[in-house]
């Protein structure tokens, strides 16, 4: 491994928020793992000692004021410039040891992104709840895009230096994973999973996703993305729920006109009306946004494409 990584720069990202009871044990596990790689904790506005101890166990720590995980990460694929990324959690819940072969598949089959998919022996590490979520919203994106990943939410994942220069970092929470996610769907860009343990996190260490609000806003993430990159789909389910209310509207009053003649409700033929017209104009809508989305598509694969691939390392 330390001869097909000679001569690359590899990069190691650590989010964090108040880990002080795990970055030391976390950066210690990737600097075993990648002895030569540059290990960058970028804190997020912690009240606690994770700069001093990040610092202390041996990483480059910088900063990130706008809180959020989704901002983190646009500010470290923005500032730090190497050949090969390894993104991980800052709380010890990944296993570091896997990091060489997530890079070795990232590099042997010259792929853009390698995710580590959570497999986890321990109850207390991947909660039952979570777990359906994660399989609840990877079915859906799978259903969207029309393929997905076994664990879209997994945060051990290694980049290409092209993935990394070419994707727009929008989202400001925990749903970048799901942002990344689908850059790479809709670039049809090389990607690969491998299975990796997940631990529990040290004692003192605290989660900082809740289930709740951060699902919802996962949701909305997903369903803003395919209004995004589906507009024809999206608009145009929309165009089919419309047309089928003015349908079921307008029949009564179609077949009691043909036996009387007479159109009786007057002010419900003009709400079908209206309800068809916006179904058309909701569809046509979608037509004429996904001309717009195709050519935004082909200006973001011909810039991903300028960057160096993994064959060119």
């Amino acid at each position: 491994m330390t001869e097909r990584l000679e001569g690359l720069r590899v990069a190691v990202l650590l989010p964090c928020y108040n880990e002080e009871a795990a970055i030391a044990q976390t950066v210690a596990g990737f600097r075993n793992a990648l002895p030569h790689a540059d290990i960058y904790v970028y804190d997020n506005n912690s009240s606690d000692r994770t700069v001093e101890v990040a610092r202390a166990a041996g990483a480059i720590v910088r900063h990130e004021r706008m809180q959020g995980k989704g901002h983190v990460v646009r500010r470290m694929f923005a500032d730090v410039d190497a050949d090969i990324y390894l993104m991980a959690d800052g709380d010890a819940t990944y296993d570091a040891a896997a990091a060489p072969q997530l890079i070795a598949k990232l590099v042997d089959d010259q792929l853009d992104m390698v995710v580590g998919a959570r497999k986890s022996e321990v109850e207390e590490a991947y909660r039952r709840g979570h777990r359906l979520g994660n399989r609840l919203f990877t079915g859906l994106l799978a259903r969207m895009f029309g393929r997905s990943f076994s664990d879209i939410f997994s945060g051990y994942r290694a980049f290409s230096r092209r993935f990394v220069k070419s994707f727009p970092a929008l989202s400001a929470g925990f749903e970048t994973e799901t942002e990344i996610s689908v850059h790479a769907l809709e670039l049809a860009m090389p990607v690969g999973e491998i299975v990796t343990a997940y631990g529990a996190r040290p004692e003192g260490s605290v989660s900082k996703l809740s289930t709740w609000r951060d699902g919802y806003r996962i949701m909305g993430t997903i369903l803003h993305l395919y209004r995004i990159e589906r507009p024809v789909m999206f608009y145009g389910l929309i165009a089919l729920f419309l047309a089928l209310c003015a349908t079921l509207l307008a029949v009564p009053l179609a077949i009691t006109y043909f036996e009387t003649g007479l159109v009786p409700r007057f002010p419900t033929a003009i709400l079908a009306t209206g309800l068809m017209l916006l179904a058309a104009l909701s569809f046509f809508a979608g037509l004429l946004l996904d001309t717009v989305v195709r050519g935004r598509r082909e200006v973001r694969r011909l810039h991903y494409l300028s960057l160096p691939g993994p064959s060119r390392y």
